[in-house]
């Protein structure tokens, strides 16, 4: 079976939750005997060869705007499938997804997977959040078939276009925990005496929430680690790196990978995600899978992982996640909670599954 993936600016090493997403599930498609093929974005991608395993990349000029960069890239990844023709397109997220009534004028069978709503992104203009809404309607209607992640966006979909989906949702490979953590001393981190959160910096992720609870719980010789850069540097990435420097014991560790960014995750003493907009997020099931004691907001897509309801706060109420934060700094954590952790979210949530579903979809389509 011959596939295409478009829509995201490819991996591995490219921060973002559809990148994470795409680069587990496209090297698993090639074990079960799919043909893969991505279409990455240049300018996110180095210039020596990026393939996976089983994975061919193929780098696509796209403009480096904010507005313009996936709409163009995905146009141009659409008429080069209706060149190559490949036995499915799959498209991923609402935005690049405006493109599906093109992909099937041209002949191609489509699927698209709904990551979320992502015209709720604070980052977006009227013009953009329109464009992205269209593509919402279009990907759900004129798909051959639509993958979700979550269960709030499979019922907003049945709600919104009456169309029904299939629920794959992200998934989890259990890290190994490194006892090395020499990676730490490069940000004046101590093992198990830090706040951690993972995200690229956009306003969604609510980092200035996080910051300020972080200074109002005063827990003493803590530090908070922001892990993650800004695709486009903008007024909000300004603002977060400003407030973190005014704000004592805040670290700005910047986009990480490979062994550093695992030791990051092994070590920290708490893992918060303060959002506003997520689809099922990768991070927060990444800080489970080390094991970590988490904090996230009580928005729906966090509160269908099932955490126990101590682990969630009221979004963007800085004094209950000031509290939480010097609740769970004092706690103690056992090996057999980290390893009970890693079991549990381990059994919940599984790219291998994840996988296997994507592929029953492919061949569901071709049946048609």
């Amino acid at each position: 079976m011959d596939v295409m993936w478009i829509g995201l600016r490819g991996f591995p090493g490219v921060m973002g939750g559809v990148e994470t997403h795409a680069e587990q599930i496209c090297v698993r498609l090639a074990e079960l005997g799919c043909s893969v093929e991505v279409i990455g974005r240049a300018g996110y991608l180095p210039t020596q060869n990026v393939d996976a395993p089983g994975v061919r990349m193929i780098q696509l000029w796209a403009p480096k705007s904010k507005n313009l960069e996936a709409f163009m890239h995905t146009l141009l990844g659409v008429l080069y499938a209706g060149i190559r023709r490949p036995d499915v397109l799959h498209i991923q997220a609402i935005g690049p997804a405006i493109m599906t009534p093109l992909a099937r004028l041209l002949g191609l069978r489509v699927v698209v997977t709904n990551h979320g709503p992502d015209y709720h992104r604070q980052k977006w203009g009227r013009l953009a959040k329109w464009v992205i809404k269209r593509g919402e309607s279009w990907g759900m209607r004129f798909a051959n078939a639509r993958i979700v992640i979550s269960e709030t966006i499979q019922a907003h979909v049945r709600d919104a276009y009456g169309l029904d989906s299939v629920l794959i949702p992200n998934g989890v490979t259990l890290p190994d925990l490194p006892a090395e953590a020499d990676a730490l001393t490069e940000f004046g981190l101590a093992a198990g005496r830090y706040v951690l959160l993972v995200s690229r910096l956009v306003p969604e992720k609510r980092h200035d929430d996080l910051i300020r609870a972080f200074a109002k719980a005063g827990l003493p010789d803590w530090k908070l680690a922001i892990v993650g850069c800004a695709d486009h540097p903008d007024q909000y990435s300004a603002r977060i790196a400003a407030l973190a420097e005014a704000t004592p014991g805040v670290v700005m560790a910047g986009f990480q990978t490979g062994e550093v960014l695992k030791q990051l995750f092994a070590h920290a003493g708490v893992f918060v995600l303060p959002s506003s907009h997520e689809g099922l997020p990768i991070a927060l099931l990444e800080a489970l899978s080390f094991g970590l004691p988490v904090l996230a907001s009580d928005i729906p897509a966090n509160l269908e992982i099932d955490l126990p309801a101590e682990h969630y706060f009221p979004l963007g109420n800085i004094d209950g996640l000031s509290s939480r934060l010097m609740e769970f700094a004092q706690r103690e954590r056992g090996l057999d909670e980290v390893e009970a952790t890693r079991r549990w979210v381990s059994e919940r949530f599984s790219w291998d599954s994840a996988s296997r579903a994507t592929f029953a979809v492919y061949q569901g389509v071709l049946r048609r």
